[in-house]
């Protein structure tokens, strides 16, 4: 281990971390409130940043298309991202009540392949070099910390800001699904539809809301990663490192995808310290190891519910 990197690590681990932490919750909102788990998750995160682009950016040739500052462009994408959650839910999986659930998850992935490539066809399968950022990408900040290589934590300002808003996003998500009218029936309905169904709670509906939910964190989340990396179609494979962040804090956690969100990126971090390159070469598979020796322990993940059921 190269110890003198790890604290720059470290830092670079936890904020890198919190962008997960958010993709996740994403996930596991639909997970609780339908039990789907949804892998078009990470394309929905693509068709985001976009759109962002698309508005607040330029076109595939460099071009100005509307030049917009971020804000407006970014709620622009939120209202796309709102019409596009409720017509997935409308017309993708309402039709597929009482079907199987692999049926359910097949057609996740085929959501998936036609984002994509309604994505390519708009916006080009070209990476955009810049993504509009309130930082330049060589904006840093030096915090003074001893036995750090240079005596320094380099971070850069737009992680740092990603981080920020990442946590606060996932903050106000916790509080509205936790004290909110509408939060409280979402939370119902995840815990037994036809029990919800039979208070007078519009199941449809409140799936309508999650998936309406999960495609504007979905963005928020794009948006930020595209800050730090540029819009491409690479993005959506980004939920590749939720997975295990999911799994680890527990796949009806939300307290769990931001605990395994952090862990992730922690040790992807930790991992890319090493002094071996071959290990360092291993960093993105490090969380799943983690996550194997978890659930070995803990089958539900660190904060996942343990059901138990009476015959």
């Amino acid at each position: 281990m190269n110890w003198v990197l790890v604290p720059q690590q470290i830092a670079t681990g936890i904020l890198n971390g919190g962008i997960i932490a958010l993709i996740s919750l994403g996930v596991v909102l639909i997970f609780k409130s339908s039990e789907i788990f949804n892998f078009a998750h990470g394309h929905l995160l693509m068709l985001g940043a976009y759109v962002t682009w698309w508005f607040a950016g330029g076109n595939q040739d460099g071009t100005e298309v509307f030049n917009l500052p971020l804000i407006p462009a970014f709620l622009i994408a939120v209202l796309v991202a709102i019409v596009v959650g409720l017509l997935i839910e409308r017309f993708a999986l309402r039709p597929m009540t009482g079907q199987p659930l692999l049926s359910i998850v097949l057609m996740t992935l085929g959501l998936a392949l036609f984002i994509e490539g309604v994505v390519s066809l708009v916006f080009g399968v070209q990476p955009s070099a810049v993504f509009p950022s309130p930082f330049s990408p060589s904006a840093v900040f030096r915090v003074p910390f001893p036995g750090a290589m240079g005596g320094f934590i380099i971070l850069k300002k737009t992680l740092v800001l990603s981080f920020g808003a990442a946590m606060l996003a996932s903050i106000a998500f916790a509080l509205f699904f936790n004290f909110t009218k509408t939060g409280l029936a979402m939370r119902a309905t995840s815990e037994d539809h036809e029990l919800a169904r039979s208070v007078g709670l519009n199941v449809p509906r409140i799936f309508g809301l999650s998936w309406a939910i999960a495609g504007v964190i979905a963005t928020v989340g794009g948006i930020l990663l595209a800050m730090l990396t540029g819009a491409s179609l690479n993005l959506s494979t980004v939920v590749l490192v939720a997975f295990p962040a999911i799994l680890l804090g527990g796949l009806d956690s939300f307290l769990g995808a931001i605990v395994g969100g952090i862990t992730v990126g922690l040790v992807q971090a930790l991992v890319q310290a090493s002094s071996n390159i071959e290990v360092r070469n291993s960093a993105e598979i490090a969380p799943y190891v983690v996550l194997l020796i978890v659930l070995v322990i803990r089958p539900e993940g660190l904060f996942g519910q343990k059901r138990i059921e009476r015959i």
